[in-house]
């Protein structure tokens, strides 16, 4: 019982602590809540209802991590917030139910006009699943998310070398971990941008100091 009240508290004052890490402007419309779902992916977010967004954490993977890496991979979650990258509930899923289920009734009454009018509503959402589920969009955003999370562990204190680093060594952590061959790639895809940003960043502050 003391070991459950231990850990429910140690839980508790890590949510708090990542509160802590929001930029004031957000700190209002997204809350930090433990993960509940069967098997979780070790942080994520998403929009829960009309202006506000909620990010969730395994904590028990979580507690796992080292504290900058925890971090940097939540800047990266908040750096997809303010880029307006979370996923969301969209319509497109219903609209090609709505839309197969049209077709296929309008096949059985031979109705011309409403065939077509299904088979659009079924392009234009199939079309619109695509576009959003697209690999290189996403992947091009997550490394967008990546370069915000440096910043944002600037804005509270880290030098840019660290901050790299943290973020470097957490990606590596991820692809140790992560099983499914088409994830990893993704994270390997991530960290391959990393360094060379770390790079380009680097050779930019040594061309400063030479200018001096």
């Amino acid at each position: 019982m003391t070991s459950y009240a231990t850990t429910a508290r140690a839980d508790l004052s890590e949510l708090r602590r990542l509160k802590s890490l929001l930029p004031p402007e957000l700190k209002s419309w997204v809350t930090i809540e433990a993960s509940t779902a069967v098997n979780p992916p070790l942080i994520t977010c998403e929009e829960i209802g009309r202006d506000q967004v909620e990010v969730q954490v395994d904590l028990a993977k979580w507690d796992q991590l080292a504290l900058d890496q925890r971090n940097l991979l939540f800047w990266h979650e908040v750096a997809r917030i303010q880029q307006d990258t979370i996923p969301r509930d969209g319509w497109e899923m219903a609209a090609l139910a709505i839309g197969l289920g049209g077709a296929v009734g309008e096949l059985w009454v031979q109705d011309g006009l409403l065939l077509i009018l299904a088979l659009l509503l079924c392009g234009v959402s199939g079309w619109r699943l695509y576009h959003r589920n697209n690999g290189e969009k996403t992947l091009q955003e997550a490394i967008e998310a990546d370069e915000k999370a440096i910043a944002l562990a600037t804005r509270f204190g880290y030098t840019l070398p660290n901050a790299y680093k943290s973020l470097g060594s957490a990606l590596k952590v991820m692809i140790e971990q992560t099983p499914k061959k088409r994830q990893r790639k993704k994270f390997e895809s991530r960290l391959d941008a990393l360094k060379r940003s770390a790079a380009k960043a680097k050779a930019q502050v040594k061309a400063n100091r030479v200018e001096m």
